[in-house]
C-alpha cells in the first residue's frame, strides 16, 4: 500500500501494508492502483492554483505537499492567520483536506505542517527549534533508512540531535542528516525555486554588478515593466496580477506582488504601483537577477475613448482602486449589493469594487438605515405590548427618551432556509430621541406567541 486515508488507518492499516494482508483484515475494501504520475501532474496544478492566487513563489513539495514562500504577499491577505483561512477554506470547498503551517524555513514549515498542524498552526519567529524538538525523525525529510539507523543508537526526536557533534554523524549517515537538520533550523539556506509554467508571461534582467540603490531597481522596474506590456500586447492580454522577484547575491529572494481590480498593460500605472512597494525590498548586499512575471493575465480588449467636445469620458476608477487595495488588501476594496433578502442582515452581499452591476434594486417600499450594524445588539426598553413603540431606549450605556415612533413592520423568518424560522417573525420600529437622532430597533417575536421569539428588543441599524 502507498497511501491510505484516515478510516484506513483507523481500521488497522499502514503504508507500506501488503495489500493481501490489508484486504485480510478488512473484508471489502476498495483498492486503487496508485498513478505517481498523475498525482505529479494534479501536485503541480494545484501549486500553480496557489502561485496565481496566494503567493507569487511557490513550489511543489514532493510527494503531498506545497510550499510557498509569502514574503510580501501575506498583506494582501490580511495577515497570514487570514491568507492561511482563506486557503484551507478553499481547498476545503473544493474537496481538498489539507493541514498548514507558517515557520521560518521551509524545513521547518514542512514538519509542522504534517506533525503539528491541525488543520493551521503559525510559528513566531524564532520558535522553530522549541517546536521542532518534540516532532518523529521522519518529520526532517531523510531517507527511510537513516531513522532506522538513528533509533538503533537511541534518537527518537528531533530534539534528541539538536546540539549533537555534527562530525560523528555525518561519518555514520553522511552529509544529508546534518543538511536537513540545518536546513529546518535555519542555519543553513534552503532557496525555494518557483514553479514557472511554459506559457507565463516574463521580463528577466540580469546585472554584470549587484544593484542595491531605491533609485537603480525603480529605473529597471521601468524597463522590465516596458517589456512585460510589448509581450501582454502581442497576445492580447492584459496583467491581473504582477509578480516582482528581485534575487540577491546570498541566495534569498525578495518579492512584491500587486493585483489590479480589472486587466491592465499600462506601463506607466504598472511601474507607479511597483516603485511604491520598493521601501519592503531589502537588496541585501545587492540584487543580481530582476524578474517580472504577470501571474495572471486575462483577454484585454481596447475600447474607444471620448471622440467629441459634447462627449464626455468615462469615469475610470481602476486606478485609485488598484492603489489602495494594493496598500490595505484587495478584500478591504468592496461595494455593496442588494440581495433579494427581507431579513435585513441577509440583503445585503459585498462583491469587488469594479464588479459588473447585479441587475438588483433595493427596497423603498420601507426606509432603511444608512449604518446598519453587523449584528443586531440588545438594548433595555419598556414598551406596551403586542404593537405599540417603547417610552425609552437604554443603548450602550446611554438612556435615550424616544419622542417619535413609527412601525411596525413585521419581518417574517425565511422558512425555507432553517426550521427555526418557521414562525419566527421580528417587529421594528423608526424611532427619533430628544436629540433628532434616529434609530433602527425591533422586537423579537410578535409580542403575544413565545413560541414566535424572545420578545426581547434590539437596535439594528442608525439612520443618517
Amino acid at each position: 500500500m502507498t497511501a491510505a486515508d484516515a478510516t484506513a488507518q483507523a481500521l488497522g492499516l499502514r503504508v507500506g501494508m501488503p495489500v493481501t494482508k490489508a484486504q485480510a483484515l478488512v473484508p471489502g475494501l476498495v483498492i486503487e492502483p496508485a498513478d505517481p504520475k498523475a498525482d505529479a501532474e494534479s501536485l503541480e496544478r494545484l501549486a500553480l492554483w496557489v502561485l496565481q492566487r496566494i503567493a507569487p513563489i511557490a513550489a511543489v513539495d514532493p510527494p503531498d505537499g506545497i510550499v510557498i514562500d509569502s514574503t510580501g504577499a501575506d498583506h494582501l491577505h490580511r495577515g497570514e492567520a487570514a491568507m492561511l483561512d482563506a486557503l484551507i477554506g478553499r481547498l476545503t470547498l473544493s474537496g481538498v483536506s489539507a493541514r498548514a503551517a507558517i515557520a521560518d524555513t521551509w524545513g521547518a514549515a514542512h514538519a509542522l505542517a504534517r506533525y503539528r498542524a491541525d488543520p493551521v498552526l503559525i510559528a513566531m519567529p524564532g520558535d522553530s527549534s522549541d517546536m521542532l524538538a518534540p516532532l518523529p525523525l521522519e518529520a526532517l525529510r531523510l531517507s527511510p533508512a537513516i531513522p532506522a539507523g538513528l533509533r538503533d543508537l537511541g534518537f527518537a526526536r528531533i530534539g534528541d540531535l539538536i546540539g549533537q557533534p555534527r562530525a560523528p554523524l555525518t561519518l555514520r549517515f553522511g552529509p544529508e542528516l546534518c543538511r536537513r537538520l540545518d536546513q529546518a533550523l535555519g542555519t543553513s539556506a534552503e532557496p525555494v525555486d518557483p514553479l514557472r509554467p511554459e506559457d507565463m508571461i516574463e521580463a528577466r534582467r540580469s546585472f554584470a554588478e549587484p544593484i542595491a540603490a531605491a533609485e537603480t531597481i525603480a529605473r529597471y522596474i521601468g524597463k522590465l515593466v516596458a517589456t512585460l506590456c510589448e509581450a501582454l500586447a502581442s497576445r492580447g492580454l492584459g496583467a491581473r496580477r504582477l509578480d516582482l522577484l528581485c534575487h540577491r547575491i546570498d541566495n534569498r529572494i525578495e518579492t512584491v506582488r500587486i493585483g489590479l481590480a480589472q486587466p491592465v498593460r499600462d506601463p506607466q500605472r504598472l511601474t507607479r504601483l511597483l516603485c511604491d512597494k520598493i521601501e519592503t525590498i531589502d537588496p541585501g548586499l545587492g540584487i543580481e537577477v530582476m524578474t517580472l512575471t504577470a501571474t495572471l493575465a486575462e483577454p484585454m480588449t481596447e475600447r474607444q475613448a471620448a471622440s467629441s467636445l459634447i462627449e464626455a469620458p468615462e469615469t475610470d476608477l481602476s486606478g485609485l482602486i488598484d492603489t489602495l487595495a494594493n496598500r490595505v488588501g484587495a478584500r478591504a476594496i468592496y461595494r455593496f449589493a442588494p440581495v433579494a433578502s427581507d431579513v435585513p442582515e441577509r440583503s445585503v452581499c459585498r462583491i469587488p469594487a469594479l464588479a459588473e452591476d447585479t441587475g438588483a434594486g433595493w427596497p423603498d417600499h420601507w426606509p432603511r438605515p444608512s449604518r446598519l450594524l453587523p449584528r443586531p445588539e440588545p438594548i433595555e426598553t419598556m414598551a406596551l405590548l403586542p404593537d405599540h413603540p417603547p417610552n425609552w431606549i437604554s443603548w450602550r450605556g446611554v438612556r435615550r427618551r424616544v419622542r417619535r415612533a413609527d412601525g411596525p413592520e413585521r419581518v417574517f423568518g425565511e422558512w425555507w432556509k432553517r426550521d427555526a424560522e418557521l414562525v419566527a417573525v421580528r417587529d421594528y420600529f423608526c424611532i427619533e430621541d430628544d436629540a433628532g437622532q434616529r434609530f433602527w430597533i425591533f422586537r423579537a417575536g410578535d409580542g403575544e406567541d413565545g413560541a414566535t421569539g424572545s420578545h426581547r428588543w434590539f437596535l439594528h441599524g442608525v439612520f443618517g
